[in-house]
């Protein structure tokens, strides 16, 4: 008889499986478009206006879904995000529309 996922333990034992899973994380500080040309003629000391205003939080994406938003901080001479928000639920799927 074939067993699956679900008659392997609880569903805590179940969500212990899932633990070591890599996710890909990225915080998104905002976006713009430019043509080829625009691209070329970046060069060091070239500013990228991008389409958020500052002050506004970061976008967090985890696997290429919106999954919550954070503002920047600095710990240890390293950036880093502080989690303000957890996208709802309505507005994922919303997303996906």
């Amino acid at each position: 008889m074939d067993r699956t996922l679900a008659d392997e333990g609880t569903p805590n034992q179940r969500f212990e499986l899932l633990m070591d899973v890599p996710l890909e994380v990225m915080v998104q500080l905002g976006r713009t478009r430019m043509t080829i040309h625009e691209l070329l003629s970046l060069g060091p000391g070239s500013v990228v206006e991008l389409d958020k205003v500052a002050g506004e939080p970061l976008d967090i994406i985890i696997n290429d879904r919106l999954v919550a938003r954070g503002e920047a901080v600095v710990v240890n001479d390293k950036f880093g995000v502080r989690i303000t928000d957890i996208v709802s639920k309505a507005e994922r799927i919303a997303r996906l529309r």
